[in-house]
């Protein structure tokens, strides 16, 4: 049982104030970035949305889109959580109070200055990587605390034991700190404006060899650090397999490094590259269902619960869909695959399967969990509104994916299809119009989506204001004990 009391004991050991903020900013940041994706989705139906006004448009409106729901949303979310994590599995204080209140504010200050800078056309042009030269040192910056923040409560640890969720999350910060400098290497010409240092095909293999893995530690291996934590403790279940988990962990982070040239099959990129971002694509199939059986087998004995437990139907659907679109992007990586999908919505269905299916969903189960911990709560003010979270969030990621594949293997085709003479049968505004009534049931999943966070956000605001329960106090956990809902039978992580 959770009570104020229990929660006041707690930060004595523990810093939530920090969590506090990162979760509430999640939240905010995830209505904002679904509310402009929503916006430029319906401006795909009907351009005249934008107003003409040059910094509603959706070519300016995109990469806000993209860094609202990856770093803003997500990102916080990582912080949040790990921060959460990396307490609760050291027991013991964040390192450094004060310099993880700076990755607070500072990440709040990029995240602004992207709101302010993308919308006004002051972009380098990345994708995923957009934001310019001066906001790029405020996140190395703010990364590089992080680290610190993250590395030194490791450090200061009172238990032995590193819970293998704190390997996801340690892999994830040092990657994306390699990732960022390496692809941020640019050579400034003016306040906003800079030029990359590399050129032609080079600087194309360093933006996906960051843009894949953005992908690939940003998006996937920090967030199975959310589900090898939030997972077991709401299903009050052992990790599946501990051992599985430690192979998962180390193909995962090999294999992912080399697979972002299946981006740029058929281009001037040398042929071996691409073969070999192929190859490494098609093996990575392995570690991420490695992860995903890990994941879902975790339920074994406790399968009853999904009947009635709205957090934990987050969680395994989050799973289900990460299963489901890292299936779908090693198929997708092979050439002749490769050769219909490519620059169709196909591959849009692909990646909001992998955001909003996984990304999103896992997000939610894990803020749901910790909100009422946070705040002395028994439970989210209103759990019913949690069920109606996840009805809207599951039926508006399916109408959203299936739309988008149906209607990329559609463009695909068209855009093949020759006839006798050798002449396109099809030209490309024909294929537009075909595409018309699949971007109205996508504009209608996203907003169903879009609606689902709103009722978190209100679901939230009356946990957060509500009066919290009398309750007995709970002592705080014997940090030397050993949780069960987190190690197997053989494990221990004291």
């Amino acid at each position: 049982m959770v009570t104020s009391e229990t929660v006041g004991n707690q930060a004595e050991v523990f810093n939530y104030g920090v969590v506090r903020q990162f979760a509430i900013m999640t939240v905010v940041w995830g209505v904002v970035g679904m509310a402009v994706g929503v916006l430029i989705a319906l401006q795909l139906i009907w351009p005249a949305l934008n107003f003409d006004i040059p910094w509603l448009t959706y070519g300016r409106l995109r990469p806000l889109h993209t860094n609202g729901v990856i770093f803003a949303f997500g990102g916080s979310a990582l912080f949040a959580t790990s921060y959460y994590v990396v307490q609760r599995t050291c027991q013991a204080r964040l390192f450094c109070d004060k310099l993880a209140a700076f990755t607070f504010w500072g990440w709040q200050a990029v995240l602004v200055g992207a709101v302010i800078t993308l919308p006004l056309g002051y972009t380098s042009t990345k994708e995923y990587a957009e934001l310019e030269w001066p906001i790029d040192i405020l996140i190395t910056l703010v990364w590089v605390a992080y680290a610190v923040v993250f590395f030194g409560t490791i450090v200061k640890r009172r238990v032995r034991h590193i819970y293998v969720a704190n390997w996801f999350f340690g892999s994830y910060i040092l990657t994306i700190a390699m990732l960022h400098i390496f692809n941020n290497l640019e050579i400034p010409v003016s306040m906003w404006k800079s030029y990359s240092i590399y050129s032609g095909v080079q600087d194309a293999m360093v933006q996906w060899w960051y843009g894949h893995n953005a992908v690939g530690f940003f998006l996937t291996t920090s967030f199975l650090g959310m589900m090898y934590y939030f997972v077991p403790k709401q299903a009050n279940r052992p990790i599946y397999s501990y051992r599985l988990s430690i192979v998962h962990f180390w193909a995962l982070a090999f294999t992912y490094m080399w697979a972002g040239p299946h981006h740029l099959l058929y281009t001037s990129l040398p042929d071996w590259t691409q073969s070999l971002g192929m190859a490494f694509s098609l093996i990575l199939l392995a570690p991420s269902w490695g992860g995903m059986i890990n994941g879902i087998m975790t339920l074994s004995g406790a399968w009853h619960k999904l009947r009635t437990d709205s957090i934990l139907k987050f969680l395994v659907v989050s799973l289900s869909f990460y299963g489901m679109s890292t299936f779908e992007g090693s198929m997708m990586s092979i050439r002749t695959v490769n050769a219909l999908s490519h620059y169709t919505d196909w591959t849009i269905g692909h990646v909001h399967s992998g955001a909003l299916g996984w990304v999103a969903m896992i997000t939610f189960g894990s803020l749901y969990y910790m909100i009422p911990r946070l705040y002395g709560r028994v439970s989210m003010a209103k759990p019913g509104l949690i069920e109606l979270h996840f009805w809207l969030a599951t039926l508006g990621v399916v109408l959203y994916i299936a739309a988008m594949w149906i209607a990329g293997v559609m463009q695909g085709l068209m855009w093949r299809a020759t006839g006798a003479d050798g002449v396109l049968t099809y030209s490309f505004v024909e294929s537009v119009k075909a595409t018309y009534p699949f971007y109205m049931i996508r504009a209608l999943g996203g907003f169903m989506f879009l609606v689902g966070v709103l009722v978190m956000a209100w679901n939230t605001w009356l946990t957060v204001k509500g009066q919290p329960k009398v309750n007995p106090v709970v002592p705080l956990k014997n940090p030397d004990a050993r949780d069960p809902a987190l190690v197997g039978p053989t494990e221990v992580i004291a």
